[in-house]
């Protein structure tokens, strides 16, 4: 006779299921294959549901996923009941976290630039860029996702001049965060190396961000250098800020080949510029990408 598997046992794997299915289909959407990214984010939910409960806050990020995933497809009457009932929940939970509600912000925010209601998309996008900055800080990444979208919007509105400030106001948020954690992983190897010398080098253990910030930070910079490499008056300094961010966060994320190239691109820009002041920080990255031993990348 067959043993009965634990409850905790049992949820700890159905919590492993909703992280790989919440993941998939986050890869899904943001390779714009919305209709995919469904299965994932139904199975997502479905745990979920398992797991905390009809009525549990926990289920919002299932639900918003599913909205996501939906209103991309071009399902918006679906799309609208799951995040109504999102909505529901957090209404209804009175310390529900400012993490959860910023999520809830940027859901409705996209699903009504998507319907084309723009005006009500910037006051959802605002309201979680005011939560966000409450909660991490003005300057923090988290508020660059807020930024991002609302840029987005006044983009598609033919509003340049804003749209190309709030870019701008990402871009620096991504580079300052990309600059401090590259210089805190140089220092980290240094130490190592100070302690032990004649072992062989190996990457600090903890990364800056997690595996899913990473390909959401991807994805926003090369957005955003399309937008500048396609607008009709050119900004060089901008684009070569991107451009740097985007390598140092190729660099972290040990895509040396395409660190390279996109650092050399920086370089080669910044050399145009009539007060160059990237050059040194964009050279060291280069001297830090060719001292990796994995590093081989023909110029």
């Amino acid at each position: 006779m067959s043993k009965a598997v634990p409850v905790k046992s049992r949820n700890e794997s159905q919590k492993y299921i909703i992280d790989l299915t919440s993941r998939r289909a986050q890869e899904f959407i943001l390779d714009g294959k919305h209709k995919e990214a469904i299965p994932a984010a139904l199975h997502a939910l479905h745990f979920s549901t398992e797991v905390y409960g009809l009525n549990s806050v926990q289920l919002v990020p299932a639900y918003l996923l599913l909205a996501e995933a939906l209103a991309g497809a071009g399902h918006h009457l679906q799309a609208s009941k799951y995040l109504s009932q999102a909505e529901w929940i957090v209404l209804r939970t009175p310390d529900c976290s400012a993490v959860v509600q910023c999520k809830l912000q940027r859901g409705l925010g996209l699903f009504c630039a998507a319907r084309g209601n723009f005006e009500q998309a910037l006051d959802h996008l605002a309201n979680e860029v005011y939560l966000v900055s409450s909660t991490f800080g003005l300057k923090s990444i988290e508020a660059a996702g807020g930024y991002f979208h609302m840029a987005n919007i006044f983009l598609r509105q033919n509003k340049m001049d804003v749209a190309k400030s709030l870019y701008a106001k990402v871009t620096s948020i991504w580079h300052a965060f990309l600059l401090k954690s590259v210089r805190a992983q140089e220092q980290a190897l240094q130490s190592q190396q100070e302690m032990s010398p004649f072992t062989e080098d190996k990457e600090p253990s903890e990364d800056p961000l997690t595996e899913a910030q990473q390909d959401e930070a991807i994805r926003v910079l090369r957005t955003v250098l399309d937008v500048r490499e396609q607008a009709p008056k050119q900004q060089p300094g901008e684009t070569a800020r991107v451009l740097h961010a985007l390598a140092m966060l190729y660099y972290l994320a040990k895509d040396l080949p395409k660190a390279a190239e996109t650092a050399m691109k920086a370089l080669n820009l910044a050399k145009q510029l009539p007060q160059p002041e990237s050059l040194e920080a964009i050279s060291h990255l280069l001297k830090l990408i060719e001292s990796k031993p994995s590093y081989s990348y023909t110029k």
